[in-house]
């Protein structure tokens, strides 16, 4: 029996190594390829066309400056202006990964893949911007595959796995004696003992105290799994926090960085310099903006503040009176069904934040001449337009931060994407519901349920 023991004790270290050494090599995989996606990312914002014109020259130019990384200039169309290693590349690159993505994402939009170049044989990373939908210019680095990673920890594997080999040897000698030593000595002495029956009833309260330990390990599992997985969803979701951050700050930080970079050089007329400060401000006022969203969204998060009754029906009155002129100047219509005397138990700047986040969506989103009607009372807020409604495959995606269902609208008026993901918190917090109807061309209805 030992010896099974032994056996098995070898074949369960050695997959158990194994396994860790695949899933280390994974892990660090994705965290080479997430960190060298943001260090290219920041390599592509140092891209100037002024200072870098899209030839061989600037391609080398521009590679000298980001430590000899590959730099490839192409049209709008995919083809291959310059690059700065191959002396004849490829004439067309619109069917690589990570050029669909940057065009499929519009003006300044970025894409990125990891693949193996047939130019240079070499696994690399690409990562390509769309600018302004005028050009594409498509940074590459060398990385290593997954699988050359594994290889390169053989020898630590290896040794990992002699170590623990001779723990599990010396832990499976120890245990076997401890353990079938006195089993062993107890079936003998009930081989001899008249009295014991033939099933082991004297084996049955180490059988108990068996079931019972692995009872409070399976649950220690349990709640050790679970905890494993919050960490891990808000690992991911800060990771996602972070990257839509940075990437609603790049535009106005590259347009106040570039215009900066224009009155610095000097040479601009005085219409040029009074449209470079009035963007420098515009830019400035949006990133304050952005900020200030982002601060307001994370303080709902951590608001413990106590709750106290609101007359929402009057706060209700009283944000359609201010949001008006907004409804006026887009022509739509508001028409109100507010039940009287609505007291909830909320506080007023979060109900407020609700409600106007709601209402000023049905109007941005609105076509002109439209109508916005908001019904209130004891068990719902319902707040519907006749606007440019919502996809069905977008109504899971619309109380997501930073997303929003027209692009063109994104930073205008400090809108950013967060509004219906405050008022999806807000509503969280308080232990409402909200969901959202809605048709593409006829308008969306967002309900609240209290």
């Amino acid at each position: 029996m030992k010896w099974r023991v032994w056996l098995l004790s070898l074949g369960i270290t050695l997959f158990c190594v194994l396994m860790f050494g695949l899933a280390s090599t994974q892990v660090y995989y994705k965290s080479s390829v997430d960190d060298g996606r943001k260090y290219l990312s920041v390599y592509m914002n140092e891209y100037a066309e002024s200072e870098y014109p899209l030839d061989k020259a600037g391609a080398k130019a521009f590679s000298e400056r980001l430590n000899g990384a590959r730099v490839t200039f192409m049209d709008a169309q995919g083809n291959v202006l310059a690059d700065s290693e191959a002396e004849k590349p490829e004439t067309n690159h619109s069917n690589r990964e990570e050029v669909i993505e940057a065009l499929e994402n519009g003006k300044n939009g970025d894409g990125f893949a990891v693949r193996s170049s047939a130019t240079i044989g070499k696994n690399m990373m690409y990562y390509c911007r769309n600018f302004d939908g005028a050009y594409l210019v498509r940074i590459s680095i060398v990385t290593d595959s997954d699988w050359l990673i594994f290889v390169k920890t053989l020898p630590t594997l290896a040794s990992f796995f002699a170590v623990m080999l001779l723990l599990c040897v010396a832990t499976a000698f120890a245990a076997t004696n401890i353990v079938v030593s006195p089993v062993k000595k107890l079936a003998e002495e009930a081989a001899k003992n008249d009295s014991v029956t033939s099933d082991y009833s004297e084996l049955q309260p180490v059988a108990e105290l068996l079931n019972e330990r692995s009872r409070n390990i399976n649950r220690q599992m349990e709640e050790i799994k679970a905890e494993k997985e919050a960490v891990e969803q808000a690992r991911a979701s800060k990771d996602e926090f972070i990257s839509n951050v940075t990437h609603e700050m790049n535009t106005p930080l590259t347009s106040i960085r570039g215009y900066a970079e224009l009155l610095s050089a000097g040479g601009m007329s005085d219409e040029q310099k009074a449209l470079a400060y009035k963007t420098i401000l515009t830019q400035s006022d949006r990133l304050t903006n952005l900020i200030a969203c982002i601060i307001n969204y994370s303080e709902i998060e951590s608001d413990d503040l106590p709750a106290y009754e609101v007359n929402f029906s009057a706060l209700a009155r009283e944000t359609l009176s201010a949001l008006k002129p907004e409804a006026d100047k887009r022509k739509v219509t508001i028409t109100e069904r507010i039940d009287d005397n609505v007291i909830l138990l909320s506080r007023h700047e979060r109900l407020s934040e609700l409600f106007g986040n709601l209402v000023r969506n049905a109007i941005k989103y609105n076509k002109e001449g439209g109508s916005v009607t908001v019904t209130l009372n004891r068990e719902k807020l319902e707040v519907e337009d006749t606007g440019i409604g919502i996809s069905e495959e977008n109504l899971g995606k619309v109380f997501s931060r930073f997303f929003t269902v027209d692009k063109s609208h994104n930073g205008k008026n400090g809108g950013f994407g967060l509004g219906l993901a405050v008022a999806k918190k807000i509503c969280v917090k308080a232990g409402w519901q909200i969901g959202v109807e809605s048709e593409l061309g006829k308008g969306s209805k967002f309900t609240v349920k209290f």
